[in-house]
């Protein structure tokens, strides 16, 4: 090999892998909300997990990169150890398509159709199609499937550089000797393990070995236990993943280990026997690139067939090598190894602000009893639910920052935009809910008191805020429409609510009724509640944008308000349920 052809195949690696990485990122993102479903649907069956494996890989083409978001489920809760067991089993099949498609650049007919299947025959279509979708679209899943043609057929063009500057190599003495040792099992095994580790995909590694295949020099006796070795050099990148998780997370990772070491070690074991006893005729025979792709296939077949029944005894295995501890383990809710899949990091983002919603609204309702009768456990339990609203507001804000600055499809990178606006209501929500305390506790360190009139004006307006925070959690909850279209009539009956309240106490004053410190105090509560409500209308708004797939708030609160029968309907059934007596 002179120092062109060197080149040669450093660009055609180089293409290959490139082609392959924008391939994966874009199916990933164009299959996105498929792959939300598709985990939705997930079940502790050994089945279903291992299809869901399966599919998952097939689609993003890394068994690495599943496994890598597995780790990344485990740790956030959103699977548990058993089910990733199953899964990682179906990514280890999974990984198997690339070969195959691979393999079809080692057809060789005179048959028209026959010779329509080679990549260099319609490659070049797939690009023409692929550029005209980039270029042409601004975005969203058109631009996305262009990516896809792009990739693929980058992919196919370095495999064929790849192969055409190694192909003059099966003549070189040396390049057979390497190969002629690479038939020892267990050198073979160690040369598949490290070559996946260092550029830490089997897909690839096995695409690198089909093209050296072209040489001629790689014989099934070589090939096999490379594939072998293949399978465990891939788990490098979940092992790496796993540094800084939680127990089950690092387990998962551990699982994926355990089933490639022990699945290559008893059937390098049982291909190193029937290779001494038997040595049937074609294990010298050069391998194709469609055998290789059939033993790469069948060699995840029989591991999956081995341990599957087997998954318990893998599961007590990692426990017992990752064992349980005394001291208590801080959960972490969100992990930044799900940007591996943006739609599923952003699934996980919802679960976590749907506990923040909970929290901040059980907060604001605590408060409203402290206004009737004060407790200073209650106060505690409000500041303690604002705290730790604050801090899902943090961690939530900087992780959907984050999350944004991956490649998101344009439905995904609206729903970010709204939680990150929705989560700041949420946490302003709270903080009204603290303040409500304080006014409680103002009126109980000075001794003073609303009169009886008050109360009950003040008891109507609590009474609507409480069945709007119902009305405004339901929608966010569980994307509510009709709760979400009943928020905003609710709102504005509470914003002349607590003008009538205004009015009504400025009037007691004047009659001596009350003093200026109450009505001090009065007038911060009903500024509070009446934040609160505007809080909630942004969120209900923010719903009903998002099922819309609108991005202008205020323009969808305005059309709700005008030319609504629904919306004066609504109004006017709030407004006679909470007038004043």
């Amino acid at each position: 090999m002179d120092i062109f052809q060197a080149l040669a195949l450093l660009g055609g690696l180089s293409l290959f892998l490139f082609g392959m990485s924008l391939m994966g990122q874009a199916l990933e993102r164009r299959a996105g909300s498929g792959l939300r479903t598709l985990l939705g649907r997930l079940t502790t069956g050994k089945l279903a997990g291992l299809l869901t494996g399966l599919c998952v890989t097939a689609v993003i083409q890394s068994s690495s990169a599943a496994t890598v978001m597995v780790v990344g489920f485990v740790n956030s809760g959103l699977m548990t150890l058993k089910q990733a067991i199953n899964v990682i089993m179906g990514a280890n099949i999974g990984t198997t398509v690339t070969a195959w498609l691979l393999s079809l650049a080692g057809i060789e007919s005179g048959n028209l159709f026959v010779r329509l299947l080679k990549p260099t025959s319609f490659t070049p279509v797939l690009a023409c199609i692929g550029i005209v979708c980039y270029l042409f679209s601004k975005g969203g899943k058109r631009r996305d499937t262009g990516i896809i043609l792009l990739g693929f057929s980058t992919l196919m063009f370095g495999m064929e550089e790849m192969s055409s500057a190694v192909a003059g190599l099966g003549q070189v003495p040396a390049f057979q000797e390497l190969f002629l040792l690479f038939r020892s099992p267990l050198l073979g095994l160690l040369a598949g393990a490290i070559l996946t580790a260092v550029i830490q995909s089997s897909s690839a590694s096995v695409g690198i070995l089909q093209a050296l295949a072209v040489t001629g020099q790689v014989s099934y006796a070589a090939a096999i236990p490379i594939i072998m070795g293949q399978n465990i050099g891939t788990c490098v990148t979940a092992m790496l993943s796993s540094v800084g998780t939680n127990k089950n997370a690092r387990r998962a990772a551990l699982v994926h280990l355990s089933f490639n070491v022990i699945g290559s070690v008893v059937w390098l074991a049982v291909f190193w026997g029937v290779k001494s006893l038997l040595y049937p005729a074609w294990l010298d025979s050069p391998a194709s690139l469609f055998g290789i792709a059939v033993a790469h296939s069948a060699f995840n077949v029989l591991c999956t067939l081995l341990m599957l029944p087997m998954s318990g005894l893998l599961e007590r295995l990692v426990i017992a090598l990752v064992p349980d501890t005394p001291q208590r383990e801080v959960q972490v809710d969100l992990d930044e190894r799900l940007f591996a899949a943006p739609s599923l990091a952003l699934e996980r983002c919802q679960a976590v602000a749907s506990d923040m919603a909970q929290i901040s609204v059980a907060a604001l309702k605590e408060s409203l009893t402290t206004l009737e009768c004060y407790s200073l456990d209650v106060a505690s339990s409000v500041r303690e639910k604002e705290e730790c609203s604050d801090r899902y507001e943090d961690a939530l804000g900087t992780y959907l920052v984050k999350l944004s600055g991956q490649r998101l499809s344009g439905e995904d990178q609206a729903q970010a935009a709204k939680l990150l606006k929705m989560i700041g209501d949420f946490e302003r929500i709270s903080d009204h809910a603290v303040n409500l305390v304080r006014a409680a506790e103002e009126l109980r360190e000075k001794q003073l008191s609303f009169t009886t009139p008050a109360r009950e004006e003040l008891a109507r307006l609590t009474g609507a805020v409480n069945e709007l925070l119902g009305l405004t959690l339901t929608a966010f909850l569980q994307d509510d429409l009709d709760s979400a279209a009943a928020v905003e009539p609710l709102t504005q009956v509470i914003g002349q609510l607590k003008e009538q309240l205004r009015t009504s106490h400025i009037l007691r004053m004047q009659r001596g009724e009350c003093c200026i410190e109450v009505g001090f105090v009065w007038s911060d509560l009903l500024t509070d509640l009446d934040r609160t409500a505007g809080h909630c209308s942004n969120i209900a708004g923010c719903v009903i944008d998002i099922a819309r797939n609108n991005i202008n708030l205020h323009a969808s609160l305005r059309k709700l308000r005008h030319d609504n029968e629904d919306y004066r309907r609504q109004f006017a059934s709030f407004a006679s349920k909470y007038a004043l007596s």
